[in-house]
């Protein structure tokens, strides 16, 4: 899985003029899952991403988490951050295929859910308008295929 994480102090996904998803403090996450990413892997992110330390501190140091802060995620899929850039045209063959993808990518939601997060998303294949207001900018890029 692939995860860009961006700090914001609002952001919403769009959907054929509707908003489908909106938070105020917290993470915009798109997430690309790739063939061999399992259940264990959307566990790890979620976990990873929840315990986050990006958020300043009394003293304006990047020390609080999400939960310090009473923060929200915006999860987005997006297939294309697995894209193959070998050439100008990017191949998206990296990418899991729907019926890998969707349970995963509800999986990640659902363990920030149970970690007590509320959680705000797109919809899967969608076209989608996402806007964010970045807070820093802080973005930090997840890849669980790397240490």
């Amino acid at each position: 899985m692939k995860a860009v994480v961006t700090r914001v102090s609002s952001a919403s996904v769009t959907i054929e003029g509707r908003v489908n998803g909106a938070i105020n403090r917290g993470y915009l996450v798109l997430l690309g899952v790739a063939p061999e990413d399992t259940e264990e892997t959307a566990v790890k992110l979620a976990d990873k991403i929840c315990n986050l330390r990006v958020f300043d501190d009394e003293n304006g140091k990047m020390n609080l988490d999400l939960s310090a802060v009473g923060g929200s995620l915006l999860v987005v899929s997006q297939f294309t951050l697995l894209a193959d850039t070998s050439s100008r045209r990017p191949g998206f063959s990296h990418a899991a295929r729907p019926d890998v993808a969707v349970p995963l990518y509800e999986r990640f939601m659902e363990r920030c859910r149970e970690r007590g997060f509320t959680v705000e998303h797109g919809e899967f294949g969608a076209e989608m308008q996402v806007a964010s207001v970045n807070d820093g900018p802080i973005t930090i890029l997840f890849d669980t295929q790397k240490p």
